[in-house]
């Protein structure tokens, strides 16, 4: 709301300066109120195409969340709201963008009912009464704007919810014809269609023009048939008081030359150009480094159609909750999907993996690549074997909320179904050491819909249970484990899954509840909460977080969702 108010008072700023020159400039007296509509919504758009794309940078928000330049948890928590920005960003351009097409469909009326034939520069169209078609279809900056709408028109409604889940595909494809409408941007406002009059000192508008009053034959006064002297031009002495009104309405300027009229400098350039280079410079650094195929150790099959990948990458480094973006050739040549790493290397092992839940055509067709040789539900094979598996390219890590998740003292993680996967990644860690960090103590809440589900990460989650056991600080982790669906009792199979057994719920938590019971025992505390799930969960915890307590505890919210 805040950045949609901000432009609306951008456009009403430059709206106004635009309204006040309606009585001073020709373009002005011709176009009207179109012209002013027109300007005042481009300098909302240039605003809006240049900083959309800055939140799409990912290296550069990656480098900054990880920066000790950034040290303050409130600035880097302004990154996690990348995503909101860009979408932000992206409703203002469609909003303002109606505003800019109406306003131009007016303009290209006014051009040609009022085509002025004293200054045939100034005239975008040819003659009067031209079909104002001919000149949104047949000029650079008519026809790239209607190319231009239609490419807004795809990108805007492939990006609704509805698309997005139901069919991906759509919306990659359609969101990558970014690149096209910046190119027709930049063809857009080089066509030099709206002008600005050079020479106002030695011809403002509305001055008497002697020369082409006697060509035209008109009437005149004997005083003007006579050459004019070349003092008329010249301003009064200064140690004469000239009153106002009576320069303005008892004299008329004398024009000594005719207008000249000149292109407005394409300012969009000004606007983009940095933007889009930062973004194509670090899209090339992006292919660059990972340009090169990892080698991929073991596939397994879980239940719940979940398939899990481990891989290996020269030099590979990542934090606990990053995701990085998968691209298979075999599986589609242009198509990349993010996946969140459930497993980070680390010094004794370089291994990294990532879980994916098999909804779409996607990871269906990546599933059956990997599982082409293996009629089992899990594959684990030896590096030499690996020739097997299809070429996989790696691009990240990319940062995430649930960084911070290690950075409190006390936090609360809320998984719902797969969204497991970035709270897995903290978990390996801090299995494998919990000292060095910040965080002592972890709230763990699982909610999933069929028991099976709990078995991706039950051993996980029994290996850390027992070794904070042994290590005398059970109260290091908190979890429970919610089966929201069932038809009765039910266990995770195994006796080694006993600890889990004896924490697992059945039912949805009962929020208000639980934050309660947290606030009491972490009195005056900085609880940061992370959510990935459905929507439903996380707009319950965002508002309970916002909402005060009796124990002065402060719970801060962090989330990412599915979509």
């Amino acid at each position: 709301f805040f950045w949609l108010s901000l432009n609306a008072w951008l456009f009403w700023k430059t709206f106004l300066l635009y309204y006040q020159g309606l009585q001073y400039y020709y373009l002005h007296q011709m176009l009207g109120l179109g012209l002013c509509v027109s300007r005042a919504s481009a300098s909302v758009l240039n605003l809006n195409c240049c900083l959309v794309l800055l939140p799409m940078c990912r290296v550069l928000l990656a480098f900054l969340r990880g920066s000790q330049k950034v040290a303050s948890r409130k600035s880097r928590r302004l990154l996690d709201k990348s995503k909101t920005f860009h979408v932000t960003c992206g409703v203002t351009i469609c909003i303002f963008s109606v505003l800019h097409v109406a306003a131009h469909l007016v303009n290209a009326l006014n051009f040609s009912e009022n085509y002025n034939e004293d200054f045939p520069a100034l005239n975008a169209a040819n003659y009067r009464g031209e079909d104002p078609r001919k000149l949104l279809f047949a000029t650079v900056p008519g026809l790239t704007g209607v190319i231009m709408v239609l490419v807004l028109f795809l990108m805007c409604t492939a990006s609704t919810y509805a698309i997005r889940v139901s069919n991906y595909d759509i919306f990659w494809y359609t969101h990558n014809l970014f690149f096209v409408f910046y190119m027709l941007l930049m063809l857009h406002v080089s066509g030099g269609v709206l002008k600005y009059q050079t020479n106002l000192e030695e011809h403002p508008p509305g001055c008497f023009n002697p020369n082409r009053t006697l060509q035209q034959n008109m009437t005149m006064p004997k005083a003007f048939e006579e050459p004019f002297p070349d003092y008329t031009t010249e301003p009064f002495p200064e140690d004469l008081p000239v009153p106002e009104p009576f320069v303005q309405n008892n004299f008329m300027r004398i024009c000594s030359e005719e207008p000249k009229f000149q292109s407005h400098f394409p300012e969009t350039w000004f606007w983009i150009s940095g933007p889009l280079c930062l973004y194509c410079v670090e899209r090339l650094y992006r292919y660059i480094r990972s340009n090169k195929p990892v080698t991929i150790t073991s596939v397994i099959s879980h239940p719940s159609n979940v398939l899990e990948v481990r891989m290996l990458k020269d030099d590979f480094k990542a934090r606990p909750g990053q995701y990085v973006i998968l691209h298979c050739p075999r599986v589609s040549a242009l198509e990349s999907h993010p996946f969140t790493l459930t497993m980070c290397p680390t010094d004794t092992k370089a291994t990294f993996g990532v879980h994916l839940k098999v909804v779409g055509d996607w990871t269906e067709r990546f599933r059956d690549l990997l599982l082409l040789h293996s009629n089992q539900d899990t594959e684990i094979l030896p590096i030499f074997q690996q020739r097997r598996y299809p070429k996989l390219y790696v691009d990240g890590p990319f940062g995430s909320p649930f960084e911070e998740s290690l950075n409190y003292e006390v936090s609360l993680c809320v998984a719902g179904g797969i969204g497991v996967t970035p709270f897995a990644s903290v978990l390996n860690t801090l299995l494998d050491g919990w000292k060095c960090y910040k965080l002592r103590r972890l709230y763990f809440i699982w909610v999933c819909r069929d028991i099976e589900s709990f078995r991706w990460f039950a051993d996980l989650l029994c290996m850390l249970h027992n070794k904070l056991w042994q290590e005398n600080r059970p109260d290091y982790i908190n979890i429970q484990l919610y089966l929201s669906q069932t038809d009765g009792i039910q266990k995770i199979i195994g006796e080694k899954y006993q600890a889990l057994n004896s924490r697992l719920l059945i039912g949805r938590p009962r929020w208000k509840l639980l934050f309660d019971e947290i606030a009491k025992c972490n009195r005056r505390k900085t609880i940061g909460v992370f959510c990935c799930g459905p929507n439903q969960i996380s707009k319950i915890l965002h508002k309970l977080s916002n909402s005060s307590n009796s124990y002065g505890t402060r719970f801060e919210y962090n989330k990412e969702s599915f979509s």
